[in-house]
């Protein structure tokens, strides 16, 4: 009624002739954004960006799908982007992409498939980045085998456990009761410690509480020793023990060499087994002698610190010593020239040649000579120290000694002062009684003499054959003689016969015993007498005037 008139154009507008973004469209885009801004909230990844890809091979990836987690200590750090087979092997490579969180990567980083908790379900691939001080892995680089393992499955520990197998561990399980339940017998008792004799294993295991105190006290003063001197000690061992573990974890084939080379040295251990419990009894002097070698080491570092200051100026006059010392350098090379003590080497080589093989013949000499020295020492000289005991006409002296004074005056009697030399005078004398020297094998004959006095007999006494003679035995194997024992006694006179003597008696159907048959072979008094009997001449007959020439 009141306002502007209407004007004839004017007239309503339908809601489908309206321009503009319908209300379904917006509705969508809104549902879009929403859905896309929940999962960058969630995901909290760019949908068009890829991460860090890292390969790893693995002895067997049927646990492991596309998607599982991985994880460094308990926290998601990326995720499996793809599983396929490594090349022709049996092996599988697991490519996984890793955020930002998780690097760097070293190359000796390991990576393990475990299981996941029970509510989680499936498993996922935990990563170990490696020591810093290994170098870091770039964007696509692959881990080997040897730093991956898998998780041992419960129908792979029943496939082990074949009907074989379970039997095997029956009988060890029946066979370990039996031996913990056994009672002994006296047979088996033999050579075991009186404490446990009559006890069966079971027994003896319990008795062995007996001294758990004392060998806990002994194993708490062991950890004590393990935790070391100074703090983090105990932290560097199982560090240092990490890194060799992981050594070995990266060397499969050193350490299935170690292993077998370990079980070797187990075994040689168990063969010295008595020699190895003698050193183990040695060890604790050992380790006492070695503690107070080390106190007098430290007493001794001082005096050392000490020539170490005191040597420093020498040390600093090194280089002007060393100056100095080229011009004898140039000397020294020019008389180690080849117109100097080269070419003298080079002269000397025949006789090197002849003196290695005076050091070959001198090398197959020196055994006899030992064996002569040790004949001389052994046998001949403790020989001569004995002093033999010849009744009144023993001197007191050792027989070397005799020896030589037989010599003596052996000598003085041969004196002369006219030109014919040396003589030795004999008083050939009479009596009743002949004497002859026996057969000899010489050449020299028979010799006979006349006595006032019947002889005693010889001495030695003749063994009545010559003793063997035994080239290959050694002298100085030989025991010392005994020169006053029954084989030095005085024989009889066999060679002795009185002018004036009765005749024995011949026993009836016997043959005269008063002259000893003649002797089947000379012996070595023979051979002595033929060679230093001054009555002979080279053809056997007797000198004149009782004077022979030696």
């Amino acid at each position: 009624m009141f306002g502007r008139k209407k004007s004839p154009t004017d007239r309503p507008v339908l809601r489908k002739d309206r321009t503009g973004m319908s209300p379904a469209v917006a509705g969508a885009i809104l549902l879009v954004l929403i859905v896309v801004a929940t999962y960058f909230g969630f995901s909290k990844n760019l949908p068009f960006s890829e991460g860090y890809k890292l390969d790893a091979t693995f002895e067997s990836a049927n646990s492991i799908r596309p998607g599982s987690p991985v994880r460094i200590a308990g926290v998601n750090v990326g995720k499996v982007k793809a599983v396929q087979r490594a090349g022709k092997s049996d092996a599988a490579t697991v490519t996984m992409e890793l955020q930002d969180k998780a690097l760097p990567i070293h190359k000796d980083a390991t990576l393990k498939i475990r299981p996941r908790i029970f509510l989680e379900g499936n498993f996922f691939v935990d990563l170990r980045p490696g020591t810093p001080s290994s170098p870091t892995l770039d964007d696509g680089d692959t881990i080997p085998m040897t730093q991956t393992s898998t998780p041992v499955q419960l129908d792979e520990v029943l496939t082990a456990l074949q009907y074989d197998a379970r039997q095997d561990l029956k009988d060890v399980l029946e066979g370990l009761g039996t031996g913990l339940t056994y009672q002994p017998k006296a047979v088996d008792d033999i050579g075991q410690d009186p404490d446990v004799k009559g006890e069966t294993a079971a027994q003896a295991f319990n008795d062995t509480y007996k001294y758990a105190g004392p060998a806990e006290l002994n194993a708490s003063l062991v950890n004590q020793a393990v935790l070391g001197t100074s703090p983090g000690d105990l932290a560097k061992l199982i560090d240092s023990f990490g890194k060799v573990a992981a050594a070995l974890a990266r060397n499969e084939g050193a350490l299935q060499g170690f292993i077998t080379n370990f079980n070797l040295t187990t075994a040689a251990f168990a063969a010295e087994e008595t020699n190895l419990r003698a050193s183990i009894r040695l060890l604790a002097p050992t380790l006492e002698t070695a503690n107070a070698t080390f106190t007098d080491l430290n007493a001794a570092f001082p005096p050392v610190r000490a020539f170490a200051r005191a040597i420093l100026p020498g040390v600093r006059t090194t280089p002007a010593t060393i100056n100095a010392a080229f011009p004898w350098i140039d000397q020294t090379r020019r008389l180690l020239g080849p117109r100097e003590l080269r070419g003298l080497v080079r002269e000397l080589q025949p006789t090197t040649a002849a003196t290695a093989r005076l050091v070959d013949q001198t090398i197959q000499l020196s055994p006899k000579v030992t064996d002569l020295t040790q004949c001389l020492t052994r046998v001949i000289l403790p020989t001569g120290d004995i002093v033999i005991s010849d009744g009144n006409q023993s001197t007191g002296f050792e027989n070397y000694k005799s020896f030589w004074q037989t010599m003596v005056g052996l000598a003085g009697e041969g004196q002369n002062f006219d030109g014919n030399g040396l003589y030795v005078r004999f008083a050939v004398g009479g009596g009743l009684n002949s004497v002859s020297t026996g057969r000899t094998s010489s050449g020299t004959g028979q010799l006979f003499g006349n006595t006032v006095l019947p002889p005693l007999g010889t001495r030695p006494k003749y063994p009545g054959r010559r003793p063997p003679y035994r080239p290959d035995v050694k002298c100085r194997t030989q025991p010392i003689p005994n020169l006053n024992g029954p084989a030095a006694n005085i024989g009889p006179g066999e060679t002795v016969r009185s002018r004036n003597a009765t005749p024995r008696s011949t026993p009836q159907g016997g043959k005269d015993t008063s002259t000893p048959a003649p002797l089947s072979q000379p012996s070595i008094a023979d051979e002595l007498a033929a060679r230093l009997n001054p009555f002979t001449n080279p053809a056997g007959s007797l000198r004149a005037e009782g004077e022979v020439k030696p």
